[in-house]
């Protein structure tokens, strides 16, 4: 099960849009998941339409996340803030064979029976919005203590002036 989960029944959605705010429990579980320092918050508000049995989810979600630097591996505070646009579809009966899918298909999320889980989709959204390569500001100082050189010396042109004469 989900740390952060929202379960919905496809035949029962509420007209009204929907808040969801996770606990700190919630918040710890998301962080230890998702190998963050902290979730201090996640919030989303999101409407529910549906036709048939295709569901869609459409909002935004807004987190508060301690993430740590990629390079001195200092606390780095984080906001996301993020669109959702979501479809749950149900399950496609067959995999056999692969298939392409087209943009507009690139955010279904497939469900099984008539239930789908809302809050496992905002904690993925949450996830990608997490930028993994954040750097602090004494990222500088850790590449040179670690006797990393600047990227003007290491790029893609470096090698080749080693290749110039004299």
């Amino acid at each position: 099960m989900s740390e952060f989960s929202r379960i919905y029944d496809i035949r029962h959605l509420p007209t009204a849009p929907l808040e969801l705010t996770a606990t700190a429990e919630e918040c710890a579980a998301l962080a230890k998941r998702f190998a963050l320092v902290a979730v201090k918050r996640l919030h989303a508000v999101i409407r529910l339409d549906g036709v048939g049995a295709r569901i869609s989810a459409k909002g935004r979600l807004t987190a508060e996340v301690v993430q740590s630097c990629a390079v001195s591996g200092d606390d780095l505070p984080a906001r996301i803030d993020e669109p959702v646009d979501l479809r749950f579809v149900p399950a496609a009966e067959s995999h056999a064979e692969e298939v392409e899918l087209a943009s507009e298909e690139l955010d279904e999320i497939e469900y099984s029976g008539g239930q789908f889980d809302l809050g496992e989709a905002l904690a993925q959204t949450m996830a990608l919005g997490i930028d993994p390569f954040a750097t602090g500001p004494r990222a500088d100082a850790a590449r040179r203590a670690a006797g990393m050189v600047d990227e003007g010396e290491s790029g893609p042109f470096a090698a080749l002036k080693g290749l110039l004469k004299d």
